[in-house]
């Protein structure tokens, strides 16, 4: 496939594969693993697989480097937090003509400790 991915409907999904966030309890770490949560994005005719890795707005994430070529891809992101330094997102994974699969990893440090987050993701065209 190259860059470009169909314009259309997808849906891209998060779901937690480890939750490491100091001061949360126990149980609720173990709630969090297995959950997913789902995006829904509207891709125009002409834009590639970046506009669906494309961190959300509100987010006021940063990528900082991408690379996506071959059938793969990486990228690495920075995102603000309230207090404390940006978290670090390192993103890898494969990509065809249905979508991509790949991992995130979240990391940093929080007033209370460091935090790693991993999470399972994948896009596939809605419907």
């Amino acid at each position: 496939m190259s860059q470009a991915v169909p314009a259309g409907a997808w849906d891209v999904t998060s779901t937690v594969v480890e939750f490491g966030v100091p001061g949360v309890p126990g149980f609720i770490r173990r709630m969090a693993r297995g959950r997913s949560r789902a995006e829904h994005k509207e891709l125009t005719a002409g834009y590639g697989l970046a506009a669906l890795l494309a961190p959300d707005p509100k987010a006021r994430c940063r990528i900082v480097d991408q690379q996506i070529a071959g059938g793969r891809y990486s990228q690495a992101l920075t995102c603000p937090q309230k207090r404390g330094e940006p978290l670090s997102i390192a993103r890898t994974g494969s990509y065809d003509a249905a979508g991509f699969v790949g991992r995130a990893t979240v990391t940093g440090m929080t007033p209370k400790g460091p935090i790693n987050i991993v999470l399972d993701q994948q896009a596939r065209r809605a419907g």
